[in-house]
């Protein structure tokens, strides 16, 4: 669900029907005023090669979303081939937004984190030779050291010299998202934000970035060559013990409604609102000072040749599709192009079959297909276990079926 149970009534009722001064007539009138600021940055992203934020696909990727029935789409994705200018980087993002203003802080996260990731990146190695800067950190969200310390990866000598200084610039990054948020002029934050789960591959270095409760998923094959799913990233949820701790040491509450007992929310400690599922989010700063964060759960894997694609989804795909459904699914496309299309399309069906009475979530896919030269158009390689000695015998056969060619030719 992933979504604030309420908000600030009056100001949203005031937003919705355009009376008084609420965010709502504050945001039109600086919309009218500044129309071209946001549609600027964002024509000018449209058009940078290898960037994909609509429903599209690539050689190596595959993105759609879908509309639920709630009302606007607050779903946003993006593929950044050649990212941060290195040949071999692409970074992938899903954005899930809540709140009023919820689409419109998933689109604003989707278009300036990836900048200020790759500026970050970028000056990097200045700061590894200067020495770390802390000048920013304000401690201003509760829980933020915490949660610094809970991002130690376990096998730290097993990761490559690129991992920590692109650990410490997306944590840099994500906090400085946060602060973007917190001050942007025409985008109110105060009860509305925005899920992130977001990768970089480079070469075969994998690095998660993770806030909310979308999920990275990754399809790989057994020693048997049978295709399953890898969860990724641990879905950000208020009942997690080490969420539910710092909430409550932040004051906050943790609790779920009589008529939704599975679904725990996050309140204020004197008022029963917002009531937001899920411990970590961009925005949202009613919540902030009560233990809601925007740091990221970081993850590193070293990615193999058993490894076929990974998804990244909002939860309106995971509510309804286990998993290995949605590893299925994909891996069965008629082509890579259409995959993203297909799990959305099979969530639809699945929401409409487990929740016939109840409006379905916005949808949003990002299939990334990792390397596999012999796997075009959705096929799945079926040699993958062949041996050394097949192999040679195959580069036999061609060469003299190749041979055999041209003499016919010359004839």
């Amino acid at each position: 669900m992933g979504i604030c149970y309420s908000s600030t009534r009056k100001e949203v009722r005031e937003a919705e029907n355009g009376e008084g001064e609420g965010v709502g007539n504050r945001w039109r009138k600086k919309s009218r005023e500044k129309k071209s600021g946001g549609g600027d940055q964002e024509s000018v992203l449209n058009h940078i090669p290898g960037r994909i934020a609509g429903n599209g696909s690539s050689k190596i990727a595959c993105l759609h979303t879908q509309q639920g029935k709630k009302g606007t789409n607050q779903d946003a994705m993006v593929v950044w081939e050649n990212f941060g200018s290195r040949n071999d980087a692409v970074f992938c993002g899903v954005f899930d937004g809540h709140g009023p203003y919820g689409h419109m802080v998933a689109r604003k996260v989707r278009d300036s984190l990836p900048l200020l990731l790759s500026n970050q990146w970028k000056a990097g190695n200045d700061e590894e030779q200067n020495g770390p800067q802390n000048s920013e950190e304000t401690g201003s969200e509760c829980g933020d050291d915490e949660s610094y310390d809970s991002m130690e990866v376990e096998e730290s000598d097993k990761v490559p010299e690129m991992y920590l200084p692109l650990k410490k610039s997306m944590l840099k990054s994500f906090k400085l998202m946060d602060k973007e948020l917190k001050l942007h002029p025409m985008i109110d934050c105060f009860c509305s934000g925005s899920t992130a789960v977001t990768l970089i591959k480079m070469g075969e270095d994998l690095i998660i970035g993770n806030v909310g409760d979308s999920r990275a998923v990754l399809a790989t094959r057994d020693e048997d060559n049978y295709l399953h799913a890898v969860q990724l990233t641990v879905d950000l949820k208020p009942d997690l013990p080490r969420e539910a701790a710092r909430i409550h040491q932040c004051k906050g509450r943790v609790f779920a409604l009589q008529d939704e007992p599975e679904v725990a929310r996050v309140w204020l400690p004197n008022n029963d609102s917002p009531g937001l599922a899920m411990a970590r989010a961009f925005g949202d700063f009613c919540l902030k000072d009560f233990g809601l964060i925007s740091v990221p759960d970081l993850y590193y894997r070293r990615l193999t040749s058993k490894d076929e694609f990974i998804i990244l989804a909002s939860d309106g795909v995971w509510d309804v599709l286990s998993n290995i459904e949605a590893v299925d699914i994909v891996a069965s496309a008629p082509g890579r192009s259409t995959a993203a299309r297909a799990l959305i399309d099979c969530a639809v069906r699945a929401w409409r079959l487990k929740y016939p009475t109840s409006k379905n979530d916005d949808c949003a896919v990002v299939c990334l297909f990792l390397d596999h030269p012999h796997a075009e158009n959705g096929t799945e390689n079926k040699d993958v276990m062949a041996t050394n000695e097949s192999n040679e015998t195959l580069a036999q056969t061609n060469t003299v079926s190749a041979d055999t060619e041209m003499l016919d030719n010359s004839s």
